[in-house]
């Protein structure tokens, strides 16, 4: 991974889009930018749920805006620590989730499968769309998928 740019600790939408410093872990910043975004998830979870989407929806647009200016400035378009767009990918899976630690933990593990394996299309609009869009779609994608099966799974279990 690319070395943290200084401008993480200076320039406030650069910290934003770091994950609020979470990407400057020096392995694996998507995970720990997913692990920074729980505390976040645990507040807005109590939001009646048309509330909760205008939150995603927000993020996902200002999401687009911070991580485009944030690769242009750094000169790396998705450095591995711009991790935002995992905040968002992990409210999308938890949309609707039931509930307590066990979801949260189940969301987390199928968020980063997704995001890691990145199964079409996530894979495709990974390596073809640009921009500060092309570093959020493809996580808003993940976390769809995992939406899916975190549903499907809450069929069977509650």
């Amino acid at each position: 991974m690319a070395d943290t740019p200084s401008s993480v600790w200076r320039n406030p939408i650069h910290f934003v889009a770091f994950g609020f410093g979470s990407g400057a872990a020096p392995v694996a910043p998507g995970t720990f930018g997913t692990l920074a975004a729980i505390p976040f998830y645990l507040l807005l979870q109590y939001l009646p749920l048309a509330n909760y989407l205008l939150v995603v929806l927000v993020a996902f647009v200002v999401g687009c805006w911070l991580c485009d200016i944030t690769s242009r400035d750094i000169g790396v378009h998705d450095h591995g620590g711009i991790v935002w767009d995992e905040f968002v990918g992990l409210w999308v899976t938890l949309i609707a989730a039931p509930p307590g630690w066990l979801w949260i933990c189940v969301g987390f593990v199928l968020f980063r499968l997704f995001d890691i394996l990145k199964p079409w299309p996530i894979r495709w609009l990974d390596r073809r769309v640009g921009g500060g869009f092309g570093i959020m779609v493809d996580d808003l994608i993940a976390g769809l998928f995992a939406w899916g099966v975190m549903q499907l799974l809450q069929l069977w279990v509650v």
